[in-house]
């Protein structure tokens, strides 16, 4: 059933998280120093969507963008995440 749900949050997880309506803005996360050698854009969505719904996501080299359905998600997503250590790499 894990197989299942990852492969349903691929096919609506879009790779637009630049949109500048202030809605969009407000609940988008920035997530810094990512060793992005190592973590890829799978790894992203599913480290973020356990604090809701991932409309889109874009991962850059060292860094990325997950864009959540509201700004609920993303402040918790931050207070959650900040400080983790992934892949030898403090977010």
């Amino acid at each position: 059933s894990l197989q299942t749900s990852k492969m349903s949050l691929k096919v609506q997880t879009s790779n637009i998280t630049n949109k500048n309506d202030p809605k969009s803005i407000n609940s988008r996360v920035f997530i810094g120093n990512l060793n992005t050698a190592v973590v890829k854009k799978s790894d992203v969505e599913t480290i973020f969507s356990k604090y809701g719904r991932v409309v889109g996501c874009s991962v850059h080299k060292g860094y990325a963008f997950v864009q959540y359905s509201n700004e609920r998600h993303a402040r918790a997503a931050v207070l959650g995440e900040n400080g983790r250590l992934l892949a030898g790499q403090s977010l």
